[in-house]
């Protein structure tokens, strides 16, 4: 089991901040008059599609399941549901909010976002609620985010605390971070108001390094 992360550019929370602070100084007064006149999407109003991929045999099922707050995660999953089905699969990708059956499956893929220091409260529930089940096919995890992007220690630990409420529940044959997107949904969830306004959106989703985790599963979840 490997601690693999991906990003286009290592990138910390400080610093993420203070870019957000002097990209908003540099556009002006004008420009955030404009900014702060705009509305804050809802986090609520994401969308959490379902997804099926490859064509369907005997024993070639998998279930990628994903907790999402901001729809970075939903990309994900769908890029390696998309990723394993041209591999052979037969992928179904579903939010854990429906509470899918594992039933039928040969392995299964959780995915979350982390939020506060650690995975969506549904995609913990969803683990323990299914904890039986799960230790009876190969289980991949996968984690979106947006802090500790860094390649130092520090950083390194930070993400493996994501999967702490998880870790005692699973024996994951693979784990992986990537970093996700942030954009106003996200701020709002963590500043003020009108901070949240000024922060501009970024997605950090390296989807080469997303497709090729998926690719490398597939020797993993056949056993």
């Amino acid at each position: 089991m490997s601690e693999e992360f991906a990003s286009r550019k290592p990138i910390s929370r400080r610093s993420f901040l203070k870019v957000g602070c002097l990209t908003t100084a540099v556009c002006g007064l004008a420009v955030c008059g404009v900014s702060m006149a705009a509305p804050i999407p809802d986090p609520s109003s994401i969308e959490l599609p379902s997804f099926s991929y490859g064509e369907r045999t005997l024993n070639n099922r998998v279930l990628v399941t994903f907790a999402s707050t901001l729809g970075s995660t939903v990309g994900i999953a769908a890029e390696i549901g998309k990723t394993l089905g041209a591999r052979g699969f037969y992928v179904d990708v579903k939010p854990i909010l429906e509470n899918p059956s594992l039933d039928g499956y040969q392995a299964v893929l959780i995915g979350s976002a982390a939020r506060h220091g650690n995975w969506l409260p549904e995609a913990v529930e969803f683990v323990k609620s299914n904890q039986q089940a799960l230790k009876c096919v190969p289980v991949a995890v996968f984690t979106a985010h947006i802090t500790s992007l860094g390649n130092d220690a520090n950083s390194r630990n930070n993400r493996l605390a994501f999967l702490n409420e998880v870790r005692p529940l699973l024996e994951p044959v693979e784990q992986v971070f990537f970093a996700g997107k942030f954009d106003r949904r996200g701020a709002v969830l963590l500043l003020p108001g009108w901070v949240a306004r000024l922060i501009p959106p970024m997605d950090l989703r390296n989807w080469k390094t997303i497709r090729a985790w998926a690719e490398g599963l597939g020797p993993l979840l056949m056993r």
